[in-house]
């Protein structure tokens, strides 16, 4: 099996991307902990917040890169543009040996995998060959996201992570839970969960009477099983789940050799 292998963060040129767009706090803190323990960072960010976009690839109009600073630019388009034009053009002649998405602001736990656009950043980076991480510091409603726990553990993650191969499909997914830095209850290897949610629409009309719809609130139905990255979470640990490019479902698959066979 091909595999990709974390280097030597302190010896590595590392890109930075994220879905809340090149101003967000999560991009700052992740830029500044980064640079304390990398050789070299690249910043490639969408423009405007790109929360929610999946892994969307934008194919109906023109992007536009703009350079923000030495080793700092941004794409008018999803995360997903950004690191595919970080990657086979601001970067082409320099390719990263790490990439790292975030830090989002909110999880990335159970079925948020498949919207986040945090995650299809890291998820790109995979496709196109470089060992990739997202971020995400979860928080509560009501409670300030506490930027200084994900920061803290970055480092000592990203040391513990020198040397370890991971298939050519696969990325982590870490989340970082809503206590401070020292009140962590450790770090639990996880699945992925799942939670269900319930997206109330709301409609109305425009001034010209013509209706539109608006997805609003989101309201959860949490499964924590044990085991899951929900559960070490929600719990107050640090979670990291692999999760791989590669969405074939090997049991139905066999199943359905044995039918059409």
């Amino acid at each position: 099996m091909s595999t990709h292998t974390f280097m030597d963060i302190s010896k590595a040129r590392v890109l930075i991307s994220n879905d809340d767009g090149i101003h967000a706090p999560g991009l700052k803190a992740l830029e500044k902990v980064i640079k304390s323990i990398a050789r070299e960072v690249w910043i490639i960010a969408p423009t405007e917040e790109q929360s929610a976009a999946g892994h969307a690839l934008t194919l109906r109009r023109p992007l536009r890169i703009s350079k923000r600073g030495p080793r700092r630019f941004t794409v008018d388009g999803t995360p997903t543009d950004c690191v595919l034009l970080g990657l086979n053009e601001i970067m082409r002649d320099n390719l990263p040996d790490i990439m790292v998405s975030g830090i989002n602001r909110g999880g990335n736990l159970g079925d948020d995998v498949t919207y986040s656009g945090t995650i299809a950043a890291a998820m790109e980076a995979t496709i196109l060959g470089i060992p990739s991480i997202a971020f995400s510091q979860h928080f509560e409603d009501g409670h300030p996201v506490k930027w200084a726990t994900g920061t803290h553990w970055i480092p000592s993650i990203m040391r513990k992570l020198k040397g370890f191969s991971l298939p050519n499909n696969s990325l982590l997914n870490i989340n970082f839970p809503d206590v401070a830095a020292k009140q962590v209850n450790g770090i639990g290897i996880t699945r992925q969960g799942a939670r269900k949610y319930n997206d109330e629409v709301m409609t109305g009309s425009d001034p010209r009477s013509r209706p539109y719809y608006w997805i609003g609130a989101q309201q959860l139905e949490t499964r924590n099983a044990r085991g899951t990255d929900m559960s070490a979470v929600l719990g107050g640990g640090i979670s990291i789940t692999p999760l791989s490019v590669d969405l074939t479902d090997r049991k139905t698959l066999k199943s359905l050799k044995n039918v059409f066979s």
